[in-house]
């Protein structure tokens, strides 16, 4: 399978079993054109030969054909046998602690409603988050590396819990032989000295909710009272990521069918000071007035094409910005078993709820069906993480 695409003057194509990508020149665009998985339709390619000429021509299949015997053209699916290791995998490799069902903001497009995921507002106690710890410690396998996302809502309300699992993490490690890696995604409004200070020195990775603009933002992240976050929020994001040095942070928006210049926004976060930036679409049902609709995409795939020239422009002006989405390694291909997977849901990556519930990630918490179990009990519905380990791109 191949992807073949014109893209800023270039031609381009995609090997997509072996992640190679190719340059390509007008005519070897137009002559790759005419393979049918992997074999030259002779119709298409006499064709070609009257215009260019069979000498052209055939230098270019050839060349084609090279890449074909070298496995970087019309590859087979080389990951047939992974996949069958990692369908019975279930070892738990993630948390997502919901800290706090329940928020400081109203913001237009949350899945969570008001932070408390249509259920009744509740934060985790630290009962729960503990237990949580030993549930992933007793569920990880020889797994060594173990990621700890402490979401909400706005989980800065509950800040003590927190602090309560760090701690009793980092105290099982060594003789567990695990070693936590703690990411907190914050709205940014309770964030003092004191907070930025404690985050700085113990989360992996923290997530920076902005959406851009100011208009743009306050439009969408609204407080209770539907006053604006912006000004409040930017000069505390900005102390926060000079203080946080070289250790890594994401600064994340979310773009809505208001903003489907989008680009403008990631320009906006990059000209205050971020340089690590991922903007993502809302997912909203129809009639909100706002989501965004099959009529928008040609739009958003142009916005894309905008958004990687302007980052490129930066780029040779030494301001060098990472969005999250643009991350691809051109050498090493991805990461065989997330092009398998993804993400991991319902397997490898559970959500747990302020009462110890696990579902199989944040977008399915509170909805009952889909509950697997809970930390104190365990798995009790392993048919449900049984269906979600056969979920692959094949």
């Amino acid at each position: 399978m191949i992807h073949q695409f014109e893209i800023n003057g270039m031609n381009m194509v995609l090997d997509v079993n072996s992640g190679a990508v190719h340059v390509l020149d007008p005519e070897a665009a137009n002559v790759l054109s005419c393979y049918e998985d992997g074999s030259p339709v002779s119709e298409k390619m006499e064709k070609l030969e009257e215009l260019y000429g069979k000498k052209l021509i055939s230098e270019i299949r050839s060349e084609i054909d090279g890449l074909i015997a070298d496995g970087l053209l019309f590859t087979d699916n080389p990951h047939e046998e992974m996949l069958e290791k990692i369908k019975g995998s279930k070892v738990v490799k993630a948390l997502c602690l919901h800290i706090a069902h329940d928020c400081n903001l109203r913001c237009k497009y949350c899945f969570a409603g008001e932070g408390n995921y249509s259920g009744e507002k509740s934060i985790m106690p630290v009962e729960v988050g503990l237990k949580a710890i030993d549930f992933v410690i007793a569920n990880s396998g020889n797994r060594k590396n173990i990621e700890i996302d402490f979401f909400g809502g706005e989980p800065l309300l509950n800040l003590e819990t927190v602090k309560a699992i760090v701690d009793y993490a980092r105290e099982k490690e060594k003789a567990c032989n695990k070693h936590f890696r703690f990411t907190i995604t914050t709205n940014g409004l309770l964030l003092d000295e004191e907070t930025t200070e404690y985050l700085n020195n113990t989360m992996d990775n923290i997530v920076l909710s902005l959406d851009g603009r100011r208009e743009i933002n306050d439009r969408m992240r609204a407080r209770k009272d539907g006053s604006g976050t912006y000004d409040a929020i930017l000069p505390k994001f900005k102390k926060l990521v000079l203080k946080r040095g070289d250790k890594d942070y994401y600064v994340r928006g979310t773009f809505t069918s208001y903003n489907l210049d989008f680009s403008n926004d990631v320009m906006h976060m990059a000209d205050s000071g971020f340089d690590q930036v991922s903007v993502e679409p809302a997912v909203l049902k129809d009639g909100t007035g706002f989501e965004i609709k099959k009529e928008h995409l040609k739009t958003i795939f142009s916005e894309y094409e905008k958004l990687a020239l302007k980052l490129h422009e930066r780029k040779k002006h030494g301001k060098e910005v990472n969005f999250f989405h643009f991350i691809i390694d051109l050498e090493g291909g991805p990461c065989v078993i997330k092009r398998l997977r993804g993400c991991g849901s319902g397997c490898e990556y559970l959500a747990v709820t302020p009462e110890g519930d696990l579902f199989p990630c944040h977008q399915f918490v509170n909805v009952k069906e889909f509950k697997i179990g809970s930390v104190f009990t365990g798995i009790d519905r392993p048919e449900i993480v049984d269906r979600f380990t056969e979920i692959n791109v094949f």
